[in-house]
């Protein structure tokens, strides 16, 4: 017999010996409120952060300062997740000409049609306001279809 040949029956013997493998680990999410499996009334809200400051238009907000926001304002009010996406913005803002054409985030939230949930997602945009003296956070707001 060629030792190639040998050397998969081996092989082969050595899976079937060995018995059925572990079962996998269940990776679904059973009985959490945060994450169900069908989720009516269930809101997607998108928040759009210029990264200039008002008072410092030549100057972008540092990465340190976002994540600092993040960990402050809305990870507290969110803590079981939200996903934040690099993006190029433009608007015009009050009594404003020109255009206004600066990087962006877009933070997006899945949450509960509540009342908490909403005033949770005020909260935020009125401290990136403090913070950085923006005009306005940009709310979207739809509502969406969820399951985990």
């Amino acid at each position: 017999m060629p030792r190639k040949l040998r050397w998969i029956l081996l092989c082969c013997l050595g899976l079937l010996l060995a018995g059925p493998l572990a079962a996998a680990p269940d990776a679904t999410l059973h009985d959490d409120p945060a994450h169900p499996a069908a989720a009516p009334h269930w809101l997607r809200t998108e928040l759009y952060f210029g990264m200039r400051p008002a008072d410092r238009p030549r100057q972008l907000v540092s990465t340190a300062q976002w994540r600092k926001f993040l960990d402050e304002e809305v990870s507290p009010r969110f803590p079981d997740g939200l996903s934040v996406l690099e993006v190029y913005g433009q608007w015009r803002g009050k009594d404003q000409r020109e255009i206004q054409r600066l990087p962006s985030k877009l933070l997006v939230l899945l949450h509960p049609d509540t009342p908490d949930s909403a005033a949770k997602i005020e909260a935020i945009r009125q401290a990136w306001k403090q913070r950085t003296g923006d005009q306005s956070v940009l709310r979207v707001t739809q509502a969406v279809e969820v399951s985990f």
